[in-house]
């Protein structure tokens, strides 16, 4: 039953497309199927470190030491921003980070970290967590099955995610492709600005951080 109550509230949050998403779709467009879900699996085990961490109450420390919190904004803006200048980079030159064919250990290795560039995704499973102890008044060993469930919503989605890229590499040029990473690039810069511009705006007004 917590498993399908995870379930459900996990596909709710995949409404939110972001740079994780468009990545795998970028990887399955440019390295095939197989590669993205190697990508698909470093994303799902980021998802239980940060899942297991809000159960065992890290996010509460993180709201109690504000500098922490501010470096880890810091640390995950600076990821997305890296991977879209590298895309962009990668558009016009060959780049270390982006290139037309991944390997299955480079892409593991940059889904774990784009997956990392949100740690303060801690605190908002441990508030999701603490409202479900809350309102249902469920144990502890319920929200490891809660959790799963999210986690499983989250692989099937970025699965079909897969093979929808998949697909779009059938159907498009090389030359479109490499518009594509592009495209990402500049997606993933805009979010890694976003993200910067929005933590300093709350340094500057300290009441509206979240």
């Amino acid at each position: 039953m917590m498993i399908w109550k995870g379930f459900r509230f996990g596909l709710f949050l995949q409404i939110a497309v972001g740079p994780v998403c468009i990545f795998i779709f970028q990887t399955a467009a440019t390295s095939g199927f197989f590669i993205a879900e190697i990508g698909v699996l470093g994303v799902a085990i980021v998802d239980v470190f940060y899942i297991l961490a809000a159960i065992f109450g890290i996010g509460t420390l993180l709201n109690k030491y504000k500098k922490l919190k501010s470096i880890i904004h810091y640390f995950g803006a600076a990821v997305l921003i890296t991977f879209g200048i590298s895309n962009i980079i990668g558009f016009f030159y060959s780049s270390p980070i982006v290139s037309m064919d991944q390997s299955a250990g480079n892409t593991l290795w940059k889904a774990l970290l784009l997956t990392l560039s949100n740690p303060l995704t801690i605190l908002f499973w441990a508030g999701v967590f603490s409202t479900k102890i809350g309102e249902e008044n469920i144990k502890q060993k319920d929200l490891y099955s809660f959790g799963f469930g999210a986690v499983l919503s989250a692989f099937i989605f970025l699965t079909i995610i897969s093979m929808l890229g998949t697909y779009v590499t059938i159907l498009l040029e090389p030359k479109m492709i490499m518009g594509l990473n592009l495209l990402v690039g500049i997606v993933l810069l805009l979010f890694g600005v976003k993200n910067l511009v929005k933590h300093r705006r709350n340094n500057v007004n300290p009441g509206q951080q979240v």
